[in-house]
C-alpha cells in the first residue's frame, strides 16, 4: 500500500460485525471500534449501552484512498446492514445501534449524501433509508476487549 491515509467513520449496528466487514476490504489499513455522536466525554461501553449518552457504536476506518475510495467504503456500508431501521440492527435495539455516517470534511459529506440519495432509485431497500449523516466530532475508542473482538475469537460475523 502507498503512504496515503484517510479516515472514515461508520455506524451500522453492533460494531464487532461492522469492523470485521471493513477489515476484509483491500486498502483498509486499520480499524478501531468506538463511540461517536453523543454528548458524554470518554463514555464507557456500559454508559453507551444505557442509551443516555446518545453515542453510536462506530468503526473508525483508516484507509489508503489510492487503493480503496471513500465511495467504495460507502458501498460496503450499505451492503452490511439495514439502513431502514431506526435505532436497530437485528436483535440490537437502541440509539447506539443506529445507522450513521460521520463525515470528516465537506467532500465526505457530499459523497455520503449522494450515496444515501442513490439508495432509493436502486431499489435496494423497500423502506426509506434513515441513516444519519453528521460531522465526525469526538471519537472515543472502545475498551481494548472490543477491538477486533470477532477476529480474536476466530469468528467472521456476529450471526450464527
Amino acid at each position: 500500500m502507498t503512504g496515503s491515509t484517510e479516515f472514515a467513520y461508520f455506524a451500522a449496528g453492533c460494531f464487532w460485525g461492522v469492523e470485521a466487514a471493513f477489515r476484509q476490504v483491500k486498502g483498509v489499513k486499520a480499524t478501531v471500534v468506538g463511540y461517536q455522536g453523543g454528548a458524554t466525554q470518554s463514555p464507557s461501553y456500559e454508559e453507551v449501552c444505557t442509551g443516555t449518552t446518545n453515542h453510536a457504536e462506530v468503526v473508525q476506518v483508516e484507509f489508503d484512498p489510492e487503493v480503496v475510495s471513500y465511495e467504495e467504503l460507502l458501498d460496503v456500508f450499505w451492503q452490511i446492514h439495514d439502513p431502514t431501521t431506526l435505532n436497530r440492527q437485528g436483535p440490537d435495539i437502541g440509539t447506539q445501534y443506529r445507522s450513521a455516517i460521520f463525515y470528516r470534511d465537506e467532500a465526505q459529506k457530499d459523497l455520503a449524501e449522494k450515496s444515501k440519495a442513490a439508495q432509493g432509485p436502486r431499489g435496494m431497500f423497500r423502506r426509506p433509508v434513515v441513516t444519519e449523516i453528521s460531522p465526525a466530532l469526538d471519537f472515543y475508542p472502545a475498551e481494548d476487549y472490543h477491538q477486533q473482538y470477532l477476529e480474536k475469537r476466530g469468528l467472521a460475523t456476529c450471526h450464527i
